[in-house]
């Protein structure tokens, strides 16, 4: 109980959780690049900033507080195709939909309860991630809306709520079910206004609405109780709720809302995802620790911002093909 304290305090700042940083590299006598053709906007939360450790270095120097990792995947997709596309990520870990939309950010960089305060904390604001769109630009991704629902708070109440049942039960959707449905309805009307500021500063622009991978498998026997590099004290039938009335709605509701505007294009993380959730052997998706014991509270590694990569590459690429 003594050790499930002591990671808890650990829980409420989750995407401020990184190490290290990665210096920029200038080789000696490299001819300056050709001007790439295309301009690309990626806007996000932690699970398209990185965050983690094992997401890659923070690579931002100076440090604004918002955690983007070298191997997470607007990163990845610009070292495939910097020849073609010119990357401005301005990503953010722990952000809203709101914040994406309108709302300057605080970063929280790594100021996280429980241990040292992080020496380069507080950050000044970052201006809303949409300041970044213009009138020029060709292609926006965007990766939001886990904040709005109140993921982490949900998941915190489901890691207290299980402690000492035994794995048996269904304690945090017995206290949390009936307001979720209110959190996914703002979901959706927080989405819709955010496509359409995008497409207002970036009329020309084809907008990716990125959704999330699978982070619970369907079959939740493969997640061991109190496994802190799983789910620790989430029952397994907390986990089918969260999966079933929670995760897969989340993603239902962003592929709706870009659905319903003709500028934005919905890419489906989820399905290809779906065997390397938090308790499979060849998981993408870290638990609330890693195999490190560094906290990583249910966030992408680096294979899985690969993953993600590859999708958004392809559809990147579509986006900017001619048409016929």
């Amino acid at each position: 109980m003594a050790r499930f304290r002591t990671h808890l305090t650990l829980l409420g700042s989750a995407a401020a959780l990184t190490a290290g940083t990665l210096a920029p590299v200038q080789l000696a006598g490299a001819q300056p690049a050709a001007a790439a053709s295309y301009d690309w906007v990626a806007l996000g939360d932690s699970y398209t900033a990185g965050v983690i450790p094992a997401a890659g270095d923070i690579f931002e120097i100076p440090r604004d507080g918002c955690e983007r990792t070298d191997l997470s995947y607007p990163q990845v997709i610009d070292r495939d195709l910097s020849s073609l596309i010119e990357l401005t990520n301005v990503s953010c870990g722990a952000a809203t939909i709101e914040d994406v939309t309108f709302r300057a950010q605080e970063p929280i960089g790594r100021n996280v309860p429980g241990l040292p305060e992080d020496p380069d904390y507080p950050f000044p604001p970052v201006p809303p991630q949409s300041e970044a769109v213009k009138a020029s630009t060709d292609v926006i991704t965007v990766g939001v809306g886990g904040n709005t629902l109140g993921f982490a708070d949900i998941l915190v109440k489901c890691l207290e709520l299980g402690q000492g049942s035994g794995g048996v039960g269904t304690p945090c959707k017995d206290d949390l079910a009936v307001g979720i449905p209110a959190k996914l309805t703002k979901v959706g009307t927080d989405y819709d206004q955010m496509l359409a500021k995008l497409h207002e500063k970036g009329p020309h622009a084809k907008i990716l609405a990125v959704g999330y991978p699978t982070v619970i498998p369907k079959d939740t026997s493969k997640c061991r109780y109190n496994d802190i590099h799983q789910f620790f004290s989430i029952t397994p039938g907390d986990l089918d709720w969260l999966r079933q009335d929670v995760l897969e709605p989340l993603n239902k509701a962003i592929e709706k809302s870009a659905g319903a505007h003709s500028s934005a294009t919905f890419v489906n993380l989820y399905d290809s995802s779906e065997k390397h959730s938090v308790c499979d052997a060849g998981k993408w998706v870290e638990g609330i620790l890693d195999s490190d014991d560094r906290p990583t509270v249910v966030h992408p590694n680096a294979k899985g911002h690969r993953n993600a990569a590859d999708h958004v590459t392809s559809a990147i690429l579509n986006a900017i093909a001619p048409n016929d």
